[in-house]
Protein backbone atom coordinates (compact mmCIF):
# COMPACT_ATOMS: atom_id res chain seq x y z
CA UNK A 1 0.00 0.00 0.00
CA UNK A 2 1.10 3.57 -0.65
CA UNK A 3 2.43 5.53 2.29
CA UNK A 4 0.30 8.21 3.91
CA UNK A 5 1.59 11.68 4.72
CA UNK A 6 -0.50 13.99 6.88
CA UNK A 7 0.06 17.62 5.90
CA UNK A 8 -0.92 20.02 8.70
CA UNK A 9 -1.48 23.60 7.59
CA UNK A 10 -3.96 26.41 7.66
CA UNK A 11 -4.64 29.92 8.74
CA UNK A 12 -3.30 31.79 5.70
CA UNK A 13 -2.21 31.20 2.14
CA UNK A 14 1.36 31.61 3.37
CA UNK A 15 0.99 28.25 5.09
CA UNK A 16 -1.36 26.55 2.62
CA UNK A 17 0.47 27.35 -0.65
CA UNK A 18 3.77 25.65 0.28
CA UNK A 19 1.84 22.78 1.86
CA UNK A 20 -0.05 22.30 -1.38
CA UNK A 21 3.15 22.40 -3.43
CA UNK A 22 4.63 19.68 -1.22
CA UNK A 23 1.44 17.62 -1.42
CA UNK A 24 1.45 17.72 -5.22
CA UNK A 25 5.10 16.66 -5.30
CA UNK A 26 4.55 13.76 -2.91
CA UNK A 27 1.49 12.60 -4.86
CA UNK A 28 3.70 12.50 -7.95
CA UNK A 29 6.00 10.18 -6.00
CA UNK A 30 3.17 7.83 -5.11
CA UNK A 31 2.14 9.11 -1.67
CA UNK A 32 -1.38 9.46 -0.32
CA UNK A 33 -2.05 12.90 1.22
CA UNK A 34 -4.33 13.83 4.11
CA UNK A 35 -4.84 17.49 5.03
CA UNK A 36 -5.19 18.29 8.73
CA UNK A 37 -6.25 21.75 9.79
CA UNK A 38 -8.81 23.55 11.92
CA UNK A 39 -12.47 23.07 11.04
CA UNK A 40 -12.72 26.32 9.06
CA UNK A 41 -9.79 25.67 6.73
CA UNK A 42 -10.64 21.99 6.28
CA UNK A 43 -14.05 23.03 4.97
CA UNK A 44 -12.94 25.61 2.39
CA UNK A 45 -9.64 24.10 1.14
CA UNK A 46 -11.44 22.13 -1.54
CA UNK A 47 -8.67 22.65 -4.10
CA UNK A 48 -6.06 21.10 -1.84
CA UNK A 49 -4.96 17.76 -3.39
CA UNK A 50 -5.84 15.53 -0.44
CA UNK A 51 -7.88 12.36 -0.47
CA UNK A 52 -9.13 13.20 3.02
CA UNK A 53 -9.45 16.35 5.12
CA UNK A 54 -9.47 16.31 8.91
CA UNK A 55 -10.98 19.26 10.76
CA UNK A 56 -9.34 19.53 14.19
CA UNK A 57 -10.12 21.72 17.17
CA UNK A 58 -7.49 24.46 17.52
CA UNK A 59 -7.16 27.99 18.88
CA UNK A 60 -4.62 30.75 19.33
CA UNK A 61 -3.98 33.22 22.14
CA UNK A 62 -2.46 36.60 22.75
CA UNK A 63 0.87 36.77 24.62
CA UNK A 64 0.33 37.57 28.27
CA UNK A 65 -3.21 36.19 28.33
CA UNK A 66 -3.18 33.19 30.70
CA UNK A 67 -6.89 32.49 30.28
CA UNK A 68 -6.57 32.54 26.50
CA UNK A 69 -3.50 30.33 26.76
CA UNK A 70 -5.41 27.78 28.85
CA UNK A 71 -8.33 27.77 26.43
CA UNK A 72 -6.02 27.35 23.47
CA UNK A 73 -4.23 24.51 25.21
CA UNK A 74 -7.52 22.69 25.82
CA UNK A 75 -8.59 23.21 22.22
CA UNK A 76 -5.29 21.83 20.92
CA UNK A 77 -5.55 18.77 23.16
CA UNK A 78 -9.11 18.09 21.96
CA UNK A 79 -7.84 18.34 18.40
CA UNK A 80 -4.88 16.09 19.19
CA UNK A 81 -7.10 13.40 20.68
CA UNK A 82 -9.27 13.51 17.56
CA UNK A 83 -6.17 13.28 15.36
CA UNK A 84 -4.85 10.28 17.28
CA UNK A 85 -8.09 8.40 16.67
CA UNK A 86 -7.79 9.14 12.94
CA UNK A 87 -4.12 8.15 12.90
CA UNK A 88 -4.97 4.70 14.25
CA UNK A 89 -6.89 4.07 11.02
CA UNK A 90 -4.56 5.89 8.61
CA UNK A 91 -1.22 4.93 10.18
CA UNK A 92 0.64 7.85 8.55
CA UNK A 93 4.33 7.35 7.88
CA UNK A 94 5.01 11.03 8.58
CA UNK A 95 3.19 14.19 9.72
CA UNK A 96 4.38 17.49 8.21
CA UNK A 97 3.48 20.80 9.89
CA UNK A 98 3.69 24.20 8.22
CA UNK A 99 3.18 26.43 11.23
CA UNK A 100 0.25 28.45 12.47
CA UNK A 101 -1.99 27.30 15.27
CA UNK A 102 -4.12 25.03 12.99
CA UNK A 103 -1.11 22.76 12.53
CA UNK A 104 -0.54 22.22 16.26
CA UNK A 105 -3.09 19.44 17.04
CA UNK A 106 -1.91 17.21 14.20
CA UNK A 107 1.73 17.53 15.27
CA UNK A 108 0.99 17.09 18.98
CA UNK A 109 -0.92 13.90 18.18
CA UNK A 110 1.98 12.58 16.13
CA UNK A 111 4.46 13.37 18.91
CA UNK A 112 2.27 11.63 21.50
CA UNK A 113 2.16 8.56 19.24
CA UNK A 114 5.91 8.62 18.57
CA UNK A 115 5.42 9.11 14.83
CA UNK A 116 7.92 10.68 12.44
CA UNK A 117 7.40 14.43 12.17
CA UNK A 118 8.66 17.32 10.03
CA UNK A 119 8.21 21.06 10.54
CA UNK A 120 8.69 23.52 7.69
CA UNK A 121 9.20 27.17 8.64
CA UNK A 122 8.42 29.57 5.82
CA UNK A 123 9.74 32.77 7.42
CA UNK A 124 13.20 33.94 8.39
CA UNK A 125 11.84 34.23 11.95
CA UNK A 126 10.44 31.01 13.40
CA UNK A 127 6.76 31.33 14.25
CA UNK A 128 5.36 30.77 17.72
CA UNK A 129 3.75 27.38 17.06
CA UNK A 130 6.82 25.99 15.31
CA UNK A 131 9.03 27.44 18.03
CA UNK A 132 7.20 25.45 20.68
CA UNK A 133 7.10 22.18 18.76
CA UNK A 134 10.40 22.23 16.85
CA UNK A 135 12.58 20.88 19.71
CA UNK A 136 10.46 17.73 19.76
CA UNK A 137 9.98 16.88 16.07
CA UNK A 138 12.15 14.54 14.05
CA UNK A 139 13.26 17.02 11.37
CA UNK A 140 13.14 20.79 10.92
CA UNK A 141 13.23 22.35 7.44
CA UNK A 142 13.27 26.05 6.65
CA UNK A 143 12.98 28.43 3.73
CA UNK A 144 15.67 30.98 4.61
CA UNK A 145 19.36 30.57 5.49
CA UNK A 146 18.69 32.36 8.78
CA UNK A 147 16.20 31.08 11.31
CA UNK A 148 15.77 33.68 14.02
CA UNK A 149 13.94 33.03 17.30
CA UNK A 150 14.57 29.32 16.93
CA UNK A 151 16.14 27.51 19.89
CA UNK A 152 19.89 27.17 19.18
CA UNK A 153 19.77 23.38 18.88
CA UNK A 154 16.85 23.64 16.45
CA UNK A 155 18.57 26.24 14.27
CA UNK A 156 21.71 24.11 14.21
CA UNK A 157 19.96 21.08 12.75
CA UNK A 158 17.53 22.85 10.42
CA UNK A 159 17.75 21.91 6.74
CA UNK A 160 17.44 24.82 4.29
CA UNK A 161 15.13 23.73 1.47
CA UNK A 162 13.53 27.00 0.35
CA UNK A 163 9.85 27.81 0.12
CA UNK A 164 7.75 25.56 -2.14
CA UNK A 165 5.81 27.65 -4.66
CA UNK A 166 2.98 26.96 -7.08
CA UNK A 167 4.04 25.35 -10.41
CA UNK A 168 3.19 28.43 -12.58
CA UNK A 169 5.55 30.51 -10.43
CA UNK A 170 8.27 27.88 -10.48
CA UNK A 171 8.23 27.87 -14.28
CA UNK A 172 9.33 31.52 -14.22
CA UNK A 173 12.78 30.42 -12.98
CA UNK A 174 13.79 29.70 -16.58
CA UNK A 175 12.39 32.95 -18.04
CA UNK A 176 15.18 35.53 -18.58
CA UNK A 177 14.68 39.10 -17.38
CA UNK A 178 14.49 41.74 -20.09
CA UNK A 179 14.87 45.34 -18.87
CA UNK A 180 12.74 47.99 -20.58
CA UNK A 181 14.38 49.48 -23.65
CA UNK A 182 14.16 53.15 -24.63
CA UNK A 183 10.58 54.24 -25.34
CA UNK A 184 9.31 50.73 -24.52
CA UNK A 185 6.43 50.43 -22.00
CA UNK A 186 7.61 49.92 -18.42
CA UNK A 187 5.50 47.36 -16.57
CA UNK A 188 5.04 47.90 -12.85
CA UNK A 189 3.25 45.25 -10.77
CA UNK A 190 1.95 46.12 -7.31
CA UNK A 191 0.84 43.22 -5.15
CA UNK A 192 -1.49 43.96 -2.29
CA UNK A 193 -1.19 41.35 0.40
CA UNK A 194 -4.00 40.43 2.73
CA UNK A 195 -2.57 42.36 5.68
CA UNK A 196 -1.88 46.08 5.75
CA UNK A 197 -2.93 46.48 2.13
CA UNK A 198 -4.36 49.96 2.58
CA UNK A 199 -0.95 51.64 2.68
CA UNK A 200 0.11 50.42 -0.75
CA UNK A 201 -3.38 50.82 -2.19
CA UNK A 202 -3.35 54.52 -1.44
CA UNK A 203 0.32 55.49 -1.44
CA UNK A 204 1.50 53.96 -4.74
CA UNK A 205 -0.93 55.85 -7.03
CA UNK A 206 -0.07 59.14 -5.33
CA UNK A 207 3.65 58.48 -5.74
CA UNK A 208 3.25 57.60 -9.41
CA UNK A 209 1.25 60.79 -9.99
CA UNK A 210 4.32 62.85 -8.99
CA UNK A 211 6.68 61.15 -11.46
CA UNK A 212 7.90 63.11 -14.51
CA UNK A 213 5.40 63.10 -17.35
CA UNK A 214 7.74 61.32 -19.75
CA UNK A 215 8.08 58.44 -17.32
CA UNK A 216 4.35 58.30 -16.53
CA UNK A 217 3.55 58.02 -20.23
CA UNK A 218 5.61 54.85 -20.49
CA UNK A 219 4.16 53.18 -17.40
CA UNK A 220 1.76 50.24 -17.50
CA UNK A 221 0.63 49.65 -13.92
CA UNK A 222 -1.11 46.55 -12.63
CA UNK A 223 -2.10 46.97 -9.00
CA UNK A 224 -3.91 44.83 -6.49
CA UNK A 225 -5.99 47.27 -4.47
CA UNK A 226 -8.38 47.03 -1.55
CA UNK A 227 -11.99 47.19 -2.69
CA UNK A 228 -12.67 50.40 -0.76
CA UNK A 229 -9.60 52.08 -2.30
CA UNK A 230 -10.24 51.17 -5.94
CA UNK A 231 -12.26 54.21 -6.99
CA UNK A 232 -9.75 56.64 -5.48
CA UNK A 233 -6.84 54.82 -7.12
CA UNK A 234 -8.57 54.84 -10.51
CA UNK A 235 -9.21 58.56 -10.26
CA UNK A 236 -5.58 59.30 -9.34
CA UNK A 237 -4.27 57.25 -12.25
CA UNK A 238 -6.73 58.86 -14.67
CA UNK A 239 -5.71 62.34 -13.53
CA UNK A 240 -2.06 61.37 -14.02
CA UNK A 241 -2.83 59.89 -17.47
CA UNK A 242 -1.28 56.57 -16.44
CA UNK A 243 -2.28 53.28 -18.06
CA UNK A 244 -3.41 51.30 -15.00
CA UNK A 245 -5.34 48.11 -14.34
CA UNK A 246 -6.72 47.85 -10.81
CA UNK A 247 -8.37 44.86 -9.15
CA UNK A 248 -8.69 43.38 -5.66
CA UNK A 249 -7.09 40.14 -6.83
CA UNK A 250 -5.25 38.88 -9.91
CA UNK A 251 -5.77 35.18 -10.61
CA UNK A 252 -3.12 35.09 -13.33
CA UNK A 253 -0.36 36.34 -11.06
CA UNK A 254 2.32 34.19 -12.68
CA UNK A 255 1.88 35.76 -16.12
CA UNK A 256 1.80 39.26 -14.65
CA UNK A 257 4.94 38.58 -12.63
CA UNK A 258 6.62 37.19 -15.74
CA UNK A 259 6.02 40.41 -17.69
CA UNK A 260 6.82 42.89 -14.90
CA UNK A 261 9.95 45.05 -15.00
CA UNK A 262 9.62 46.05 -11.33
CA UNK A 263 7.43 44.79 -8.49
CA UNK A 264 6.24 46.51 -5.31
CA UNK A 265 4.90 44.37 -2.49
CA UNK A 266 4.93 43.32 1.11
CA UNK A 267 7.62 40.93 2.34
CA UNK A 268 5.73 37.82 3.29
CA UNK A 269 7.78 34.65 2.94
CA UNK A 270 5.94 33.45 -0.14
CA UNK A 271 6.15 36.85 -1.82
CA UNK A 272 9.90 37.18 -1.27
CA UNK A 273 10.61 33.68 -2.54
CA UNK A 274 8.35 34.14 -5.58
CA UNK A 275 10.11 37.39 -6.52
CA UNK A 276 13.45 35.61 -6.24
CA UNK A 277 12.39 32.64 -8.36
CA UNK A 278 10.91 34.95 -11.01
CA UNK A 279 14.10 37.03 -10.92
CA UNK A 280 12.33 40.35 -10.46
CA UNK A 281 13.74 43.56 -8.98
CA UNK A 282 11.48 44.80 -6.23
CA UNK A 283 10.65 47.42 -3.66
CA UNK A 284 9.60 45.61 -0.49
CA UNK A 285 7.51 47.22 2.25
CA UNK A 286 7.56 44.96 5.34
CA UNK A 287 4.39 44.99 7.41
CA UNK A 288 5.24 47.07 10.47
CA UNK A 289 2.89 45.19 12.81
CA UNK A 290 4.17 41.75 11.79
CA UNK A 291 5.05 39.67 14.83
CA UNK A 292 8.82 39.62 15.51
CA UNK A 293 9.40 41.70 12.34
CA UNK A 294 9.32 38.49 10.30
CA UNK A 295 8.62 40.39 7.08
CA UNK A 296 11.56 42.70 7.66
CA UNK A 297 13.84 39.71 8.16
CA UNK A 298 12.41 38.00 5.08
CA UNK A 299 13.21 41.08 3.02
CA UNK A 300 16.87 40.93 4.05
CA UNK A 301 17.42 37.91 1.79
CA UNK A 302 16.76 39.96 -1.34
CA UNK A 303 18.09 43.26 0.00
CA UNK A 304 21.48 41.87 1.04
CA UNK A 305 21.83 40.10 -2.30
CA UNK A 306 21.11 43.39 -4.09
CA UNK A 307 17.81 42.27 -5.58
CA UNK A 308 15.46 44.57 -3.66
CA UNK A 309 15.16 47.89 -1.95
CA UNK A 310 13.43 47.87 1.42
CA UNK A 311 11.14 50.72 2.46
CA UNK A 312 10.13 50.65 6.10
CA UNK A 313 6.64 51.95 6.79
CA UNK A 314 7.75 54.66 9.22
CA UNK A 315 10.07 56.07 6.56
CA UNK A 316 7.76 55.66 3.58
CA UNK A 317 6.17 58.77 2.08
CA UNK A 318 4.79 59.75 -1.30
CA UNK A 319 8.00 61.64 -2.06
CA UNK A 320 10.36 58.88 -0.90
CA UNK A 321 8.53 56.23 -2.92
CA UNK A 322 8.37 58.47 -5.98
CA UNK A 323 12.12 59.11 -5.71
CA UNK A 324 12.87 55.40 -5.48
CA UNK A 325 10.64 54.63 -8.44
CA UNK A 326 12.17 57.33 -10.62
CA UNK A 327 15.73 56.17 -9.90
CA UNK A 328 14.95 52.53 -10.64
CA UNK A 329 12.63 52.95 -13.61
CA UNK A 330 15.08 55.33 -15.28
CA UNK A 331 17.98 52.87 -14.97
CA UNK A 332 17.41 49.66 -16.98
CA UNK A 333 20.94 48.44 -16.29
CA UNK A 334 20.35 48.61 -12.54
CA UNK A 335 17.03 46.79 -12.90
CA UNK A 336 18.85 44.02 -14.78
CA UNK A 337 21.49 43.75 -12.05
CA UNK A 338 18.81 43.58 -9.37
CA UNK A 339 16.97 40.88 -11.31
CA UNK A 340 20.11 38.75 -11.52
CA UNK A 341 20.80 39.29 -7.82
CA UNK A 342 17.27 38.25 -6.87
CA UNK A 343 17.51 35.08 -8.89
CA UNK A 344 20.90 34.24 -7.37
CA UNK A 345 19.26 33.45 -4.00
CA UNK A 346 16.24 31.59 -5.42
CA UNK A 347 15.53 27.92 -4.71
CA UNK A 348 13.06 26.95 -7.44
CA UNK A 349 13.13 23.22 -6.59
CA UNK A 350 12.10 23.79 -2.96
CA UNK A 351 9.12 21.44 -3.21
CA UNK A 352 11.38 18.60 -4.38
CA UNK A 353 13.95 19.36 -1.70
CA UNK A 354 11.28 19.34 1.01
CA UNK A 355 9.78 16.13 -0.38
CA UNK A 356 13.25 14.54 -0.16
CA UNK A 357 13.45 15.59 3.50
CA UNK A 358 9.98 14.19 4.21
CA UNK A 359 10.74 10.85 2.57
CA UNK A 360 14.07 10.53 4.37
CA UNK A 361 12.39 11.32 7.69
CA UNK A 362 9.68 8.72 7.06
CA UNK A 363 12.38 6.09 6.63
CA UNK A 364 14.18 6.84 9.90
Amino acid sequence: MRKVAVVAAGGTGGHLFPAQALAETLIGRGWRIVLASDERVANFAQDFPAEQRIGLSAATFKPGDPIGMARAGLAVMRGALHARSVYRKLDPAVVVGFGGYPSAPALVAALLDGRRTVIHEQNAVMGRTNRMLAPHVTTVACAFPTLQKAPPKVAGRAVVVGNPVRPPIRELASVPYSPPEDDEPIRLLVTGGSQGARLLSELVPEAIRTLPEALRQRLVVQQQTRQESMETARRVYQDAVVNAEIAPFFRDMASRLRDAHLVIGRAGAGTVCEFAIAGKPSILVPLAIALDDDQGQNARLLAEAGGAEVAREHQLTVDSLAGALEKLLSNPARLARMAAAARSVAIPDAAERLADVVEKTAQL
